[in-house]
């Protein structure tokens, strides 16, 4: 065998290395395509509920709202029913404003951005998901009560000078629910393998959505 005949079987055998290794980049990053976008179909569909329960949200603002103006506006001189009025006024309009924020990021969400940015979006919005669940859902322990106080405050006739006693107790009870709840939500965003692991915030969606998400980054890593 020639040196030339040598020269032309390495060159032949570096020709097949480097067509091979193409194949294999193309077949990968074919293969990473189909997953982005099956992990972009998941997103999306673990999200749905969450706007779903953004709208309701933003509804059940609405009527706060509409309550409490009803209530403090009829009652100016009774300063109980004054007060029940302003404070279902004020958690409607955050009920209202924690849900376009929550449903604008989720909406907004780029799927075709850099894996680590989308996960730094999900982060966020896991982080504003947990904080209105603490906001606006854990003192509804007490706000059904104010809600009862409320309808009573749109009635003509007034009600008696003293504050019935269930109304007392129920606030109590509902106190010590509300602050019950954030101490298991500060409880629980301490936890080792996910610092804002909780099953009843309603953000369940969303971890799955970094799941999800995640699984993709480490597809890519590797």
């Amino acid at each position: 065998m020639t040196t030339m005949d040598t020269h032309m079987e390495l060159d032949d055998l570096k020709a097949a290395w480097q067509t091979l290794d193409a194949r294999l980049a193309r077949q990968d990053a074919l293969q990473l395509e189909l997953l982005r976008g099956q992990k972009q179909a998941q997103a999306r569909r673990h999200l749905r509920p969450l706007l779903f329960g953004m709208l309701l949200q933003g509804l059940l603002g609405v009527g706060l709202v509409l309550l409490g103006v009803g209530c403090w506006r009829n009652n100016l001189d009774v300063p109980g029913l004054l007060a029940t009025g302003i404070a279902l006024h004020a958690f409607g309009v955050l009920h209202i404003a924690f849900a376009g924020i929550v449903a604008g990021l989720a909406v907004s969400l780029d799927y075709a951005a850099p894996v680590l940015s989308i996960q730094k979006r999900l982060r966020q919005l896991l982080r504003i998901q947990v904080l209105n669940s603490n906001v606006c859902g854990a003192p509804w322990w007490v706000l059904w009560v104010l809600v009862v106080i409320g309808f009573a405050g749109l009635s003509p006739t007034r009600l008696p000078g003293a504050t019935p006693t269930w109304i007392w107790v129920s606030l109590a009870i509902g106190s010590a629910g509300t602050l019950a709840t954030w101490w298991w939500s500060a409880r629980s965003t301490r936890g080792p393998r996910d610092p804002l692991a909780r099953m009843d915030d309603g953000a369940d969606g969303i971890r799955r959505t970094l799941r999800a998400i995640d699984d993709l980054e480490r597809f890519e890593r590797e």
